[in-house]
């Protein structure tokens, strides 16, 4: 017995000596290397953070996460008793029973969807699949999906023509429509629409369809943002109007009054010319709705959502009710839905001049004369739908994955439907609410979805100079997968996302408290983990290079001139921008300091999808890939490129718009040798 101890003994006193000694050593250098990630001394030391919930693959990021519906938009039958929803990260289409108040039928659809319509005696379905170019059909009767319908690129809202046998899709990533004949399957016409446009619906008569736009017109930096509604005639299928809307962006979708004499679009107005300090001052964004006079010489007028003290971020969708009294709108970036008084919004135009109208688009008191109230609901409220008799409106909390049910009567939620999503909050998913949400800035005046929507970029330039009006211009970056793309800032000053959401993130944005250490790790979570690409459908959707693509791909690859001299090292295009993710993570000069910049290096950005994220250059003055060296390149200090020809640089651009996540390519290499496997 005492020879059992003594072995004990032996093996427990080198183990405790040796805690004594490593310990202290092991917490310092911790404290250390926490202090280093998170650009603070006191962040707790849990290394469950890093390294376990920023795992963005593998079997413990399979364990920590989940996979959500996410409602986005909806449809209902005629009778109310059946609601169609989009779950847009669960690739299906739920049908509700809005009686028995349960989901009665998954049916999976095809990647990331977007939109549902009905036909008109509810025996049809169409889905937009955003994620895979197409459209399904299903048969209600049968709840089977029938009919692909091919589209452009990455369709958002969708609308049947009157007579029902053309399908409209909205091209969000190709800023186009597509005609479809319905019977024969086939895209018969693509007509330009404005940029990154998403909604799409017809006037009450159905002469005519409004299509609303997401992105800006390119315009420069210190100049008024404007932003399209497009007008498609019906009877003839073409675009009759094309209707700035001036100072404003974001316009997810429209509803028209009863009558058809009003087309009401929610918007943002941003101030981006402003200094971002000035956001204690009411002045980076303001979110409100548009109103379009539908008739010959009809006005274009813009009112706030927001109040003197409070702001209502990210409006995105609206419903009218049938008696032309009531608009609601639902403000995702601060889970409310806003009601609307439409008469007195009538008032405020018949009484007013133009030049008050344009003074009222700016003011925040005036919205006291026709905000009737503001329903809460559950995380980030999306899509809209009113029953036919107008009673119920109907609510996708689209980071709850449940519908709220409110009475239109009453204005109160009367109950909510379960969609059967996973119960559990996961640290991501969290994270992923942070950054809808505006809670955490000053008086919730935006979000970080407002400046990223879907987690990418607004293609705004922003003066984010804490003084001097009109300094270091800054052009917002992707968030999409750059967990592995550190230093972040275009001055790659933050090593971290938790530096670049932490303390400079409330110091010169938010101006508020910096996030909890909870609520830091779960958004740096989110960021470094949760939002992958979209597929690059429209330039590289199968891995395959076209010709022009590769000989573009050459050049990016070359080491010598055209006329054979060796290029340097530093001035290769490879060599700042090698794959996967086409950064080399460092901080370069490309001559592109403009007089109003400090003089500083750049961080060398990563190009995957570059497609999507025009303008380019730090502060955005280039608003085309060409420009970048037709125009701003010409000190040959980005790249010796200017001894290619025309059509050379042309392959060079198409080579670049081909470059697309490391995902994708690693899934179609995986595809390519089992189908050299099967073949043997």
């Amino acid at each position: 017995m005492k020879r059992k101890y003594t072995i004990l003994l032996i093996i427990i006193i080198p183990v405790v000596l040796g805690v004594l000694i490593v310990y202290p050593r092991f917490k310092t250098w911790a404290r250390a290397h926490v202090n280093y990630i998170t650009a603070t001394e006191d962040h707790p030391l849990y290394c469950a953070s890093c390294h376990v919930y920023n795992q963005q693959s593998g079997i413990i990021h399979k364990l920590v996460n989940t996979d959500y519906l996410s409602p986005l938009n909806m449809a209902i039958s005629d009778d109310g008793r059946k609601l169609f929803v989009v779950a847009e990260e669960g690739n299906a289409m739920l049908i509700v029973d809005t009686e028995k108040n349960k989901v009665i039928k998954k049916i999976k659809v095809g990647q990331h969807p977007h939109s549902v319509i009905l036909t008109r005696n509810s025996d049809k379905a169409f889905i937009s699949n955003q994620w895979a170019d197409n459209v399904y059909i299903v048969d209600l009767k049968t709840n089977t999906i029938t009919d692909t319908l091919r589209t452009a690129g990455g369709p958002a809202g969708i609308a049947l023509s009157q007579d029902e046998k053309f399908l409209y899709a909205v091209n969000s990533y190709t800023s186009n429509l597509s005609v479809i004949d319905v019977e024969k399957k086939l895209e018969v016409s693509r007509l330009e629409a404005g940029n990154n446009p998403t909604g799409i619906q017809a006037t009450p008569d159905g002469s005519r369809l409004f299509i609303t736009s997401r992105r800006t017109v390119g315009k420069p930096y210190d100049d008024t943002v404007v932003c399209e509604v497009t007008v498609l005639n019906d009877a003839n299928r073409r675009i009759i109007q094309r209707i700035d809307m001036k100072s404003a962006y974001m316009m997810e979708n429209v509803a028209f009054t009863p009558s058809g004499d009003l087309a009401i679009i929610p918007l943002l107005r941003p101030k981006n010319n402003v200094p971002t300090i000035q956001v204690d001052r009411g002045w980076m964004m303001t979110h409100g709705f548009g109103i379009i006079e539908v008739k010959p010489g009809g006005r274009a007028i813009q009112l706030l959502l927001d109040e003197p003290n409070a702001y209502f971020a990210d409006p995105f969708d609206i419903a009218i009710t049938p008696d032309g009294k009531k608009a609601f709108i639902s403000n995702a970036g601060v889970d409310v839905i806003s009601v609307v008084d439409l008469d007195s919004v009538r008032a405020i135009i018949n009484e007013s001049s133009d030049e008050m109208l344009n003074a009222y688009a700016n003011h925040l008191g005036i919205s006291s004369r026709y905000i009737v109230k503001r329903i809460h609901t559950g995380a980030n409220p999306k899509g809209l739908v009113l029953s036919k008799d107008g009673q119920k409106l109907y609510v996708a909390e689209h980071l709850q994955d449940r519908i709220a049910v409110i009475n239109t009567s009453s204005l109160e939620t009367e109950r909510t439907i379960d969609l059967g999503g996973p119960r559990r909050t996961t640290v991501a998913r969290q994270g992923r609410r942070l950054l809808n949400n505006a809670g955490h800035t000053f008086q919730t005046q935006y979000a970080c979805y407002t400046c990223h929507p879907d987690a990418h970029e607004d293609g705004l330039v922003y003066n984010m100079a804490s003084k001097d009006m009109g300094r270091n211009m800054t052009n917002t970056q992707s968030l999409r997968e750059i967990g592995d793309t550190p230093p972040f800032k275009w001055n790659g000053k933050n090593q971290t996302v938790y530096k670049q959401d932490g303390m400079r993130f409330s110091t010169v944005l938010t101006r508020t408290e910096p996030f909890s250490y909870d609520n830091l790790d779960a958004l740096a979570s989110y960021i470094t983990t949760g939002i992958p690409y979209p597929p690059n459908l429209q330039y590289n959707p199968e891995g395959i290079l076209t010709e022009k693509q590769r000989l573009g791909k050459e050049i990016f690859e070359r080491t010598h001139t055209t006329s054979g001299r060796e290029i340097p090292e530093a001035n290769r295009c490879i060599t700042c921008h090698p794959p996967p993710y086409y950064t080399n993570l460092k901080m370069v000069d490309v001559g592109t300091l403009a007089a109003t910049d400090d003089s500083i290096l750049f961080d060398t950005p990563h190009l995957n999808n570059i497609y999507a994220s025009a303008p380019y250059l730090h502060d955005g003055r280039a608003k085309t890939l060409e420009e970048i060296w037709t125009i701003y390149g010409q000190n040959e200090k980005h790249g010796e490129l200017n001894d290619l020809t025309k059509m050379e640089l042309n392959y060079l651009i198409e080579y670049l718009k081909s470059l697309r996540a490391p995902a994708y390519e690693k899934k179609d290499q995986k595809s390519a040798k089992a189908s050299i496997v099967q073949q043997y």
